[in-house]
């Protein structure tokens, strides 16, 4: 039966994707690409099978499964553009029993404290800048997690509903609705994990206010927009690592990861029509189980140098991480993947445990 509905979910993207590819934007709902968790991120976001925290209800939700207090609360910050547009993440996890677990998590990307100069004129052309005022734009994610461990030896399974929302001030908003499914199978130190996003693809429906931009589109010869559907297609993220001990005090972790799209050709490793595969490596070494070091490399593509030549960059990344008692902090350096003008972003992350005794 587990087989025959695996067979079933595959079929539903892929029809889906047949469906719909044709249409529907390729990079829609980008901001639930990005990842969160500081330690995912300086493992290049290679943390499919590994993350065992209340991060995982992101990466993989039947990774809850694995929280080890009662209740898990994790929080992360980062700036994008110079400051210019906030990333933010705020998430909850905990036990139901010793076989299930439930998470709740926020996702907010937005540019905040936009000037509208709409008003800045008035009636008689005076210009007041009391009457100029400020808007935000922003997408919101609300992610609703379930995990459960199977009686099979090893299986985990685990989904998401999630609720989108994104805004641009007054003048547009959409309301969005999709499902993920997870699943993880450990086999000794080996791990694998899979994680089917936007499995039924996930819709956006947008809804405009042109009241105050009509004259506007009409200057410009720009066409009013009018309310309408917007489609996240499917993706297939597969992971595969492997625990091992270095010494008595050392352990480490190495993990690879693919991303698999089917909106047609994209600027990663493996281009395709229509799938593309995104892979990224990375890898974490502990000490003690108090002090983390981890790396990772990923975002590789092709972008013409100077000359007008194709080269090939990446994105490394590196980052820390300390564990005092049921508070962990994690960091992390990433650069945006240029490697002749290096720009990078530093991320905070913190977890704190709490346990009913």
């Amino acid at each position: 039966m587990k087989i025959r509905f695996l067979i079933l979910v595959f079929l539903a993207i892929i029809s889906f994707q047949d469906i719909y590819s044709q249409s529907a934007p390729k990079y829609s709902n980008e901001f639930l690409a990005i990842g969160i968790s500081a330690r995912s991120m300086a493992m290049g976001n290679s943390t499919i099978a590994s993350s065992n925290d209340v991060s995982s209800a992101y990466w993989n939700p039947a990774n809850l499964t694995f929280i080890p207090y009662d209740l898990e609360l994790g929080a992360m910050h980062a700036s994008y553009f110079a400051g210019l547009a906030a990333y933010d993440y705020l998430g909850g996890a905990a036990k139901i029993d010793e076989k299930t677990a439930f998470g709740i998590s926020i996702i907010r990307f937005g540019v905040d404290d936009i000037p509208n100069t709409l008003e800045l004129i008035d009636n008689d052309g005076n210009i007041r800048y009391d009457r100029i005022k400020s808007f935000s734009v922003a997408d919101w994610a609300f992610l609703f997690s379930y995990a459960k461990i199977s009686n099979i030896e090893g299986l985990r399974y685990g989904g998401n509903v999630k609720i989108i929302r994104r805004v641009a001030g007054d003048f547009a908003g959409a309301w969005g609705f999709g499902l993920d499914l997870s699943a993880r199978y450990d086999k000794g130190n080996w791990i694998f994990g899979a994680m089917a996003r936007d499995v039924t693809s996930t819709f956006n429906a947008w809804s405009f206010n042109t009241s105050q931009l009509e004259e506007v589109f009409v200057l410009t010869g720009n066409e009013i927009p009018e309310n309408s559907l917007e489609i996240t297609l499917p993706r297939l993220l597969l992971g595969a690592g492997r625990k091992f001990d270095i010494s008595e005090k050392f352990t480490g972790l190495v993990e690879l990861d693919a991303d698999f799209t089917f909106d047609g050709k994209r600027n990663v490793l493996v281009k395709g029509d229509p799938i593309s595969i995104d892979p990224h490596l990375g890898f974490e070494i502990g000490f003690k189980d108090l002090l983390f070091f981890r790396g990772g490399v990923s975002n590789f593509q092709k972008v013409p140098d100077f000359d007008n030549k194709n080269v090939m960059t990446f994105q490394p990344n590196i980052g820390l991480g300390i564990k005092i008692k049921r508070l962990s902090i994690d960091y992390a350096l990433t650069d945006i993947g240029n490697q002749s003008i290096a720009l990078y972003s530093n991320v905070f992350s913190l977890r704190y445990g709490i346990t009913r005794n």
